[in-house]
């Protein structure tokens, strides 16, 4: 029989009352598709923050990030909250408006509109792998804090996390992540802070330098950004795949496009970024504060669950346990929701069922339903890779290491030059991730000696997108990239969204009189 502690207790209040909450939104979504993906496109701007915040702020970026600090030094954790914050300040700059006025569902949505359904379909599995491993990394993260808190076996504590999250997010979509993220992401900032405090102040009974002293030497000074030796190229990868890669990211994007408007998506990414930010001080300082306290830690993924647990007041700890838990559960159920509609719009509905079988279109409930229950077989999948490898922080660098290596290039071309086109999205999404996955190999393997580790990660992403430009240069004439250009100007009727059929008038446009005419074959 388990015995359950007071923080035991205060954890299982707020699993229920996430759960509760989450499955309430129920009559939000109306039996509708579209309000389940992206809420209707409704979101006023401090939920829009707020979701965008919490997607950021999870169990890989606090209880992954203490687990590479405590292994590596300061900045091999730091990364994570830097570059994932360096991501929604380049969104809200280049990309969160125009894509939240073009009225998608999904990210692949953007790729079949430019470039058509093999651009769609490649890039839908590349990342439908890359948030697979993400969603992953947050059921690992909430099955280790059950694990440590109730004393369980962690096959057990994994199935129960995730069974809760496929739980509201099967019933409430996005509208279950807006309405749980309020109260889940704020509570995480304040016991970071407060956990930080607690030591950084000298609360604990030991003065902190004293706790600074224990760490070894290099793990707090600047040679981890400049010193390859320490893991500089790795630090520097890891910034580049979360601030440039995340970009590519069905979670963010899944909240720009629930954005009432543009300039909401806009100032929601900036309003995200501030607050990821606000955490990495506090957060990536526990990996260090673990030194002094749990010097012979055997598991490094459990730094911050133990400091919790046994070296700070009850009601601190159990606010960071549940803390951890409810950022990993909110990302776990943004990233579910998203590879799901990915699968069941963009895989299913346009390829699988108009292209390849010529059938028509859902409906808005079928949709819906189908979404649903694409959910279970992709929790599955997470479920699975979580308990097999738990290892939160090295999991989310790796996942956008996939999507920046192939699929940046397409999305940023794409909005921002006129000239591309259907060859070199597919060049470049092909070859960017094929060259990563060698070079994977070729570092795992010892072909390239590991001192040049982090290259793998860097080098890809620039090929990907020289090889865009000279493809679109050399196939001009053949596929003109104007022709699809000016969809990032063109709002789909809502019939046409629903079913699928995004681009069915595009080629027409109205004059003045309100008269259609046909502007060009696409």
């Amino acid at each position: 029989m388990v015995d359950i502690t007071p923080i035991g207790w205060a954890v299982i209040g707020f699993l229920i009352v996430t759960l509760v909450i989450g499955t309430m939104t129920y009559r939000l979504v109306q039996r509708s598709g579209r309000r389940l993906m992206v809420a209707g496109k409704s979101l006023p701007l401090f939920m829009v923050g707020t979701m965008l915040a919490a997607q950021s702020i999870d169990g890989n970026s606090s209880l992954g990030n203490v687990s590479l600090v405590y292994q590596f030094g300061f900045w091999a954790g730091a990364v994570i909250p830097i570059g994932l914050g360096i991501c929604l300040l380049m969104t809200g700059l280049f990309y969160g408006k125009v894509l939240n006025k073009m009225t998608m569902f999904t990210l692949p949505d953007f790729y079949f509109r430019r470039y058509g359904n093999g651009a769609e379909g490649i890039s839908g599995i590349l990342m439908i792998i890359s948030f697979t491993v993400l969603v992953a990394g947050n059921f690992a993260a909430s099955g280790l804090i059950l694990q440590t808190v109730f004393g369980i076996d962690y096959l057990w504590a994994i199935i129960i996390a995730a069974a809760i999250v496929l739980t509201y997010t099967f019933a409430g979509g996005l509208f279950s992540s807006a309405y749980t993220d309020i109260f889940q992401i704020y509570l995480a900032i304040g016991a970071f802070w407060a956990g930080f405090l607690f030591f950084a102040g000298g609360f604990s009974g030991v003065d902190f330098a004293t706790i600074l002293g224990a760490a070894p030497p290099g793990y707090l000074d600047l040679s981890g950004l400049y010193d390859t030796a320490n893991g500089a190229l790795l630090n520097w990868a890891g910034i580049l795949a979360l601030g440039l890669g995340d970009i590519v990211a069905l979670d963010f994007m899944e909240r720009v496009f629930a954005a009432k408007n543009p300039r909401t998506a806009q100032r929601g990414a900036f309003m995200g970024a501030a607050l990821t930010f606000f955490t990495v001080v506090p957060t990536s300082m526990m990996g260090i504060v673990a030194f002094y306290y749990l010097p012979n830690l055997a598991d490094p993924n459990l730094a911050y669950p133990e400091l919790a647990l046994n070296h700070m007041p009850m009601a601190i700890g159990a606010a960071i346990l549940m803390g951890i838990l409810g950022a990993s559960m909110s990302t776990a159920n943004g990233g579910l929701l998203a590879i799901s509609s990915v699968v069941s719009r963009n895989l299913i509905q346009r390829i699988v069922r108009k292209r390849w079988l010529g059938r028509e279109g859902w409906s808005d409930s079928r949709l819906l339903w189908i979404t649903r229950g694409v959910t279970i077989p992709m929790m599955l999948a997470g479920l699975t890779l979580g308990y097999f490898v738990p290892a939160p922080g090295i999991y989310l660098i790796l996942a956008f290491d996939i999507v920046f290596a192939g699929a940046l290039a397409p999305l940023t071309m794409g909005l921002f030059w006129k000239k591309s086109n259907m060859p070199a999205a597919i060049t470049s999404l092909l070859l960017g991730s094929a060259l990563r996955l060698f070079l994977f190999f070729a570092f795992d393997s010892g072909m390239i000696g590991a001192e040049w580790a982090g290259l793998d990660t860097m080098i890809p992403p620039p090929i990907s997108f020289i090889a865009f430009i000279l493809v679109a240069y050399a196939t001009q004439k053949k596929y003109p990239g104007k022709a699809r250009h000016d969809v990032r100007d063109y709002v789909p009727p809502e019939e046409d969204l629903i079913s699928g059929e995004d681009l069915k008038h595009f080629n027409e446009v109205g004059d003045a009189g309100g008269n259609i005419s046909t502007r060009r074959a696409i």
